[in-house]
C-alpha cells in the first residue's frame, strides 16, 4: 500500500494481545546492478523562504533531475522539496541550517507531502533536535505532477505508459539521493548523511533506498511501512483480504443498522446512473471503495457517518443529495493522485506482471450478493471498474491496461545487501494492519541486519499523526538501545 493518511475521519477495538499468525513466505532476491545506478547531483533551479509564526522557518527548493537515471542527459523533471528548520539558536549555539536533517519520505503511492505545520512529525523531530525535508514525490505536487491531459500530450499509449513506469520506488529514492549529494555537500563526513522517516509507502521506498544507497543513509525510521519482499502482489492481497474481512466484521458489529442502510444504498446505485458533482458517476463498486478507511484510527466511524447520511436521503428523497456525494469524493483521492490506482499494484513487482491481482485474488464473500449476507467494502485494492468510475482515471484506463500485463519492472530490493545492512533501521508494526501486512512486515524486519521493531495491536496504520507520541516514543526506546 499504502495510504497517505488521509482516512475518513475511531478509536478501534485491538485484537487479543496474544494475536499471532503464522505464514509461508518466499523471498525474491535482486541483483544490485539493476537498480544501482549512477545517482548525479540535482540540479537545483529555484529557492523560496517563508517565516512563520511559531518559530518555523520554511525553505522551499525545486530541483532538476532525470526523469530516467540510466539516460541522464535526456528528458528531465522537477522535484520539489521543502525544508522546515527550527527558526531559533539550538541548545549549543548551532542555527537550524545546520541541524542533522530528516528525509520524511510521504505514504502513497502517488501523495505530495502537506505543509510541515500540519504534520505532527515536525515537532516531534525539532525536539529530537533535526531539521525537517518533506519531498513530493516524483509525480505528485510539484514535483512535475501526473495530469492525464499533460500526460497524452505529444505522447503514445505506449509512451504514457513508458513514462509512468518511472514513478516508483528505485526512482523516488534516487531522485532523494540526487537532492542529498547538493543539500548537504558541504558537509563533512558522517553530516553527509541524512536519516529517513518512511510512512507506510514512505516506508517501502526507504527500504530500497537501503538496497541500493546506504552510504547516504544515517538512520531509518518506518511506521506502517515494513515492505513486503515479494515480486508480485498476489500473497499481498490474500493477507489483506483476511484482514478486510475482519474490518467489515467490526464496523457491522459496531454499527449493526448500517446492514440493511448499506443494502439499501447498493440496490438505488444499482438501479440508477448517479453522476458524481466532479464527474464521473457513483455505483455499486465505487460506493464500497469506501471501505479505504476502515484501517485507521477515525476510519470506520467516518464511513459510518457517510453511510447514515446516504440512507437518510434515501428514506427522505428517494435519492442522494449533492453534499452526500461531495462527502464520498472528499474521501476518494483517485481522480486528483491517479498513480496511486495505476501503479498500486506495481509497487509490488520484480520482473513480473501484476495482471490485476486484487481481481483475481478477491475472495468469495466480496463477490456474495445473496440477500442474506452482508454487502462487504472493499479496501485499498485497485479494480478495473475504478478506471470506468472515476472521471480522471477513465483517461488512464488504456494506459492502466498496458502496465497490469507488462513483465519488465526492475527491482525495488537487494534481499543480499538487506542482509549485510550496516545502517540503524528502527520500525513500528501494526498487527490489525489493513494495508501492509504485518505478517510479511515482520519476515523483511528479520531479513534486515540489525533491525529493530516495535509490533502492537494497540494502534493502526495512521498512528504517526493520530498517536504521534505513542508511537514515535516506542520508536526513541528502540534507537536509545533500551531493553527490557
Amino acid at each position: 500500500m499504502l495510504l497517505p493518511i488521509r482516512l475518513c475521519s475511531l478509536a478501534l477495538r485491538p485484537s487479543s494481545p496474544h494475536f499471532i499468525r503464522s505464514t509461508s513466505i518466499r523471498f525474491y532476491s535482486a541483483a544490485m546492478s539493476s537498480s544501482r545506478v549512477i545517482v548525479p547531483a540535482a540540479v537545483p533551479v529555484k529557492e523560496e523562504s517563508s517565516i512563520f509564526v511559531g518559530g518555523l522557518k520554511v525553505v522551499d527548493r525545486w530541483y532538476k533531475v532525470p526523469l530516467d537515471y540510466t539516460r541522464p542527459d535526456g528528458e528531465t523533471i522537477q522535484v520539489f522539496a521543502r525544508s522546515a528548520i527550527p527558526n531559533k539558536k539550538h541548545d549549543d549555539g548551532a542555527s537550524g541550517e545546520s541541524l542533522p536533517v530528516c528525509l520524511y519520505l510521504q505514504g502513497g503511492p502517488g501523495f505530495e507531502c502537506g505543509p510541515p505545520k500540519s504534520h505532527p512529525l515536525t515537532e516531534y523531530f525539532f525536539g529530537k533536535g533535526y531539521q525537517m525535508l518533506y519531498i513530493d514525490q516524483r509525480g505528485t505536487g510539484l514535483s512535475t505532477p501526473v495530469d492525464a491531459d499533460a500526460l497524452a500530450k505529444g505522447r503514445t499509449i505506449e509512451e504514457q505508459a513508458k513514462y509512468l513506469k518511472m514513478m516508483r520506488a528505485d526512482n523516488i529514492v534516487r531522485d532523494c539521493e540526487a537532492i542529498r549529494k547538493h543539500l548537504l555537500a558541504d558537509r563533512v563526513r558522517e553530516e553527509k548523511k541524512w536519516s529517513v522517516h518512511g510512512q507506510s509507502f514512505g516506508g517501502f521506498c526507504a527500504v530500497t533506498y537501503l538496497s541500493f544507497y546506504p552510504e547516504g543513509l544515517k538512520e531509518v525510521f518506518t511506521t506502517g511501512g515494513m515492505p513486503p519482499l515479494v515480486n508480485n502482489p498476489d500473497n499481498v492481497y490474500k493477507l489483506c483480504y483476511q484482514k478486510l474481512l475482519e474490518r467489515n466484521k467490526d464496523f457491522y458489529e459496531k454499527y449493526p443498522q448500517d446492514v440493511e442502510a448499506v443494502r439499501r444504498i447498493v440496490q438505488h446505485l444499482d438501479q440508477n446512473e448517479v453522476a458524481m458533482p466532479s464527474g464521473g458517476k457513483l455505483t455499486r463498486n465505487r460506493f464500497l471503495d469506501l471501505g479505504l478507511g476502515f484501517g485507521g484510527h477515525g476510519g470506520i466511524d467516518g464511513v459510518h457517518r457517510i453511510v447514515q447520511r446516504a440512507d437518510n436521503d434515501l428514506q427522505i428523497f428517494g435519492m442522494l443529495t449533492h453534499k452526500t456525494k461531495q462527502n464520498i469524493e472528499a474521501c476518494q483521492s483517485f481522480d486528483g493522485n491517479p498513480i496511486y490506482a495505476i501503479l498500486h499494484e506495481a509497487i509490488y513487482c520484480q520482473g513480473g506482471a501484476s495482471n490485476w491481482s486484487a481481481s483475481r485474488a478477491l475472495p468469495h464473500a466480496f463477490r456474495d450478493d445473496s440477500p442474506d449476507q452482508k454487502v462487504h467494502f472493499t479496501g485499498e485494492m485497485i479494480y478495473p471498474s475504478m478506471f470506468s468510475d472515476y472521471s480522471e482515471l477513465t483517461k488512464f484506463r488504456e494506459v492502466a491496461e498496458l502496465l497490469a500485463k507488462d513483465k519488465d519492472w526492475p527491482d525495488l530490493y537487494d534481499v543480499e545487501q538487506l542482509k549485510k545492512n550496516e545502517v540503524p533501521v528502527f520500525a513500528a508494526n501494526f498487527i490489525d494492519d489493513m494495508y501492509v501486512s504485518w505478517e510479511l512486515s515482520r519476515e523483511t524486519v528479520k531479513t534486515i541486519k540489525g533491525a529493530r521493531s516495535f509490533d502492537t495491536n494497540s494502534l493502526y496504520h495512521n498512528a504517526v499523526r493520530n498517536r504521534t507520541e505513542t508511537v514515535m516514543n516506542e520508536l526513541w526506546r528502540l534507537r536509545s538501545g533500551e531493553r527490557d
